[in-house]
């Protein structure tokens, strides 16, 4: 499946069917992530029952906490 990830094509080797699972398999941790998916912002509670389809784009930004 290819998706658009952050501006650029990515392959990725098994198909992720949700949001939750493309996360997994980039290994993105979910808790401290927001999605954008083909310019909608997913709320994560939701990220198990977003599908993913390929050619999607997604947004995906990780927050770190620091001093």
């Amino acid at each position: 499946m290819k998706c658009i990830i952050n501006g650029e094509e990515r392959t990725v080797a098994q198909p992720a069917a949700n949001v939750a699972l493309l996360l997994e398999r980039l290994a993105v941790p979910a808790g401290r992530t927001a999605v954008e998916l083909n310019g909608a912002v997913i709320e994560q509670r939701l990220f198990a029952e977003t599908a993913v389809r390929d050619g999607d784009r997604l947004e995906i930004v990780s927050f770190v906490g620091g001093g």
